[in-house]
């Protein structure tokens, strides 16, 4: 007796199923490809208890008549491939033709179509893989599936999916991705009968950018446009300030398919090259066209990734197209025409590569561009009394210009020597770091590159991460303050728009954010108001924190201990109210953030764990020189 037996076609289409349908925005992406496929201008997709209840896509494509819908229903039939030629050059998004089969295998399955030469249309109901019912009815021209009770029958799997609210978020993400792509189809999503999302047919592709992605995003993209025949690129991407802190805002599609690439990917960070901060995503929608038999879109069962003939073409043409797109955008900011004209200037412009000597920065200046925002300055505050905590620091007063009569203020060194009378600072709860020293008690050299604080400490030389250390400082001030906030409260409400997922992840932590004194509250669909900003944090863009801490929550996920979700929002909140590297501080700044890493209970790491100091001894220094064996 043989060991080997060939499955029967149920077990087949439930193994399949596992590749396929991984979740219920896995169902959702399949049947929108089939009714975009069939010429759908009209798509309504309807979703109860994040798709475990029911997922229903109607369109008003061209149908399909008795015997077809009877097919379509059978393993690897489809309509789409007649030869092997056919497989060289796929031009449809769906083309296994086991989609429709898989998904019935794990649910309950109505299908209902009809053509355009039709009278009547034709309804079947499948159950667990097995046809129960074929009847004509009457329906309006396209396909209506319904998918009920999804994975009832394959209980191991309905028990990995997670929270209603995580589901409908990939499902929210996957709508909203395959909207981005084509404008010229109208999409309804709702979600227990309430319309969670809505993009009308729109006329050019910025319109539905705009609409996916924010009004405010929609309205600083810049047109990207290139060529390299018979490759041709075109989409949008925002400027280096509206970059994401997750790759969540970025959309690649290849020929009408999203999908995920590496080649693509890297591209597009190498064409934002020196415009990104480590750890930032650009937001970019990006349309590759390539010739069909030039790219292999059947590499992986869901068809998210992509294999092309000629790689590296397709990465420089996508890298010079972004660099392109960022070159002509600043060029038109600062082209000196342009400044001179806004300056009421007429003097002509000197030609390019040349520099006027007279007009030119000293040397020693740090160069703009190296500030990637704006500078928060980090002065001295009094100390709230409750609880021993910095208020919000304000700006440090200007210093006054020096008396020529009066004597030179002496070096650095002797003015941190003999700093004025400071209360000793509360000594953190664990082991000094300082051999019973204090930070505040450390002798400052002065500060390299704008970053990075130098300290004597007997023999040794101590540098200080300056935003590290200040990170810290602010996120365990959050932290104290959760009981007791300090708020401030803005003379308008700001709205921040924001996507189904983030919206989703955040909503559920606005009270614990109001306990710190952020104050946000929903204002309609995915946007939010803010009302009340922390006063550590009152120098902050609103928006832009709160669509940071939007992204982090999503990151995380919703099912994350709501106490780690807090901890992450708190360290948001801490590196946008940190001091920056190339931000210049004076004395009286730097031995106001010594005294702060005091009070700190884990002053040695930044909230991500990056080390806030480094300790270089006097045998080590000597050893550099040759001083010592």
């Amino acid at each position: 007796m043989t060991r080997i037996r060939i499955l029967t076609d149920i077990l087949a289409n439930k193994i399949a199923a596992g590749e396929v349908v991984e979740r219920p925005a896995a169902v959702v992406k399949e049947l929108v490809e089939n009714a975009l496929d069939a010429g759908g201008e009209r798509i309504a997709i309807e979703i109860e208890n994040g798709g475990r209840a029911l997922i229903q896509v109607a369109d008003n494509g061209s149908g399909m008549g008795y015997d077809d819908a009877l097919l379509a229903l059978e393993r690897f039939a489809t309509s789409k491939l007649r030869s092997d030629a056919d497989l060289a050059a796929i031009r449809t998004l769906g083309f296994r033709g086991e989609a429709l089969p898989s998904i019935a295998a794990v649910s309950k399955l109505t299908l209902i179509t009809r053509e355009q030469e039709s009278d009547t249309g034709v309804q079947i109901q499948v159950e667990g893989g097995r046809i129960v019912h074929v009847t004509e009815t009457g329906a309006p021209r396209g396909t209506l599936v319904r998918v009920a009770r999804l994975f009832y029958n394959t209980p191991a799997r309905r028990k990995f999916l997670k929270t209603v609210n995580t589901e409908m978020a990939h499902i929210a993400d996957t709508v909203a991705g395959m909207a981005l792509g084509r404008p010229d189809v109208h999409f309804t999503l709702t979600h227990n009968g309430k319309t969670v999302q809505q993009w009308p047919r729109a006329a050019d592709g910025p319109e539905r950018a705009a609409g996916v992605l924010g009004r405010a995003e929609g309205e600083a993209l810049l047109p990207l446009a290139a060529a390299s025949e018979p490759f041709r690129l075109n989409g949008w991407i925002a400027p280096p300030r509206l970059a994401r802190n997750t790759p969540r805002g970025t959309f690649l599609f290849v020929n009408g398919r999203r999908v995920r690439d590496r080649i693509i990917q890297h591209a597009l960070f190498e064409g934002f090259e020196g415009r990104l901060m480590k750890g930032r995503h650009p937001l970019a929608v990006l349309l590759l066209h390539v010739p069909w038999d030039q790219v292999d879109v059947n590499v992986h069962p869901t068809k998210h990734e992509v294999r092309f003939v000629d790689p590296r073409r397709v990465h420089d043409l996508v890298r010079d197209g972004v660099r392109e797109a960022l070159e002509r955008s600043e060029r038109r900011r600062w082209h000196p025409d342009t400044i001179a004209k806004a300056m009421g200037d007429t003097r002509p412009a000197p030609p390019a590569g040349r520099t006027d000597i007279r007009n030119a920065a000293p040397a020693s200046a740090p160069p703009a561009a190296a500030v990637a925002e704006s500078p928060i300055a980090y002065g001295p505050v009094p100390t709230t009394p409750a609880d021993g905590l910095p208020a919000t620091a304000s700006p440090a007063p200007a210093s006054p210009p020096r008396d020529p009569h009066s004597p030179p203020a002496p070096p650095a060194t002797v003015r941190e020597a003999t700093a004025s009378n400071h209360p000793p600072a509360a000594r953190p709860t664990q082991q000094n770091l300082w051999h019973a020293d204090r930070f505040a008690d450390l002798v400052v050299i002065g500060q390299y590159r704008g970053t990075y604080i130098l300290c004597q400490q007997g023999d040794d030389l101590i540098l200080i991460d300056q935003h590290a250390a200040h990170e810290r400082v602010v996120f365990e001030a959050l932290g104290r303050q959760h009981h007791a906030p300090e708020a401030q409260r803005l003379l308008m409400p700001e709205t921040v728009e924001l996507g189904f997922a983030e919206a989703r992840a955040l909503e559920p932590m606005a009270t614990h954010l109001s306990a710190m004194g952020l104050e946000i509250e929903p204002f309609g669909g995915t946007t939010f108001a803010i009302k009340t900003l922390p006063s550590l944090l009152a120098e902050a863009d609103p928006a832009d924190l709160v669509r940071g801490l939007a992204e982090r929550c999503a990151e995380l996920g919703l099912d994350t201990d709501p106490q780690k979700i807090l901890d992450a929002c708190r360290m948001v909140m801490a590196c946008h109210r940190a001091v920056r590297a190339n931000q210049r501080l004076n004395d009286t700044q730097i031995r106001r953030l010594l005294e702060d890493l005091d009070r700190c209970q884990n002053p040695s790491h930044c909230p991500h764990g990056r080390p806030t100091w480094v300790r270089w001894t006097l045998k080590d220094v000597e050893k550099a020189f040759g001083r010592r064996p």
